[in-house]
């Protein structure tokens, strides 16, 4: 075993060194929870939305989703949200449920409102909008190019 101090010590320091890169990588993902005020969003669809998933306002991350259950009487996804205490959320504020791209990771987008009255702990999102799917977004296009406007060809 004391035959080959060297390889021992070069050992210890590859294992410092990655334990150093895990604690960087976690650090600088931003993927601890933001902790504050808890706010909830009712939405239809949530398109692939998890737990964990980022809250963010103008692509800066401000919240963290906490929790999704289903509502049992309107059949709603009930999102808990964690916004942090130094961001102020107008009660008309609008939560849009988004992608980074095509195959990104989903995220909750807020489009802050104009009153002066601010979301509380507890507090529901009124104003939401669902995630659509590419599917949704051909079928629109789709509609839109064979409507006509609504006459018919007659």
């Amino acid at each position: 075993m004391n035959k080959r101090p060297m390889e021992t010590i070069m050992g210890a320091v590859v294992l410092f060194v990655a334990a150093f890169f895990l604690y960087f990588a976690y650090n600088v993902s931003n993927l601890q929870v933001v902790k504050g005020y808890e706010v909830h969003a009712k939405f239809l669809k949530v398109g692939g939305l998890n737990v964990g998933s980022d809250v963010r306002i103008n692509g800066i991350k401000v919240g963290t989703v906490i929790s999704q259950k289903l509502d049992n009487e309107t059949y709603d996804a009930d999102i808990v949200m964690s916004i942090g205490s130094d961001v102020k959320l107008p009660v008309d504020s609008t939560a849009v449920i988004v992608g980074d791209g095509l195959i990104g990771d989903k995220f909750i987008k807020i489009e802050p409102g104009h009153e002066k009255e601010y979301l509380k702990n507890g507090d529901n999102i009124r104003y939401v909008k669902d995630f659509k799917t590419l599917e949704d977004m051909v079928g629109e296009i789709i509609f839109m190019v064979t409507d006509n406007g609504g006459k018919s060809d007659e």
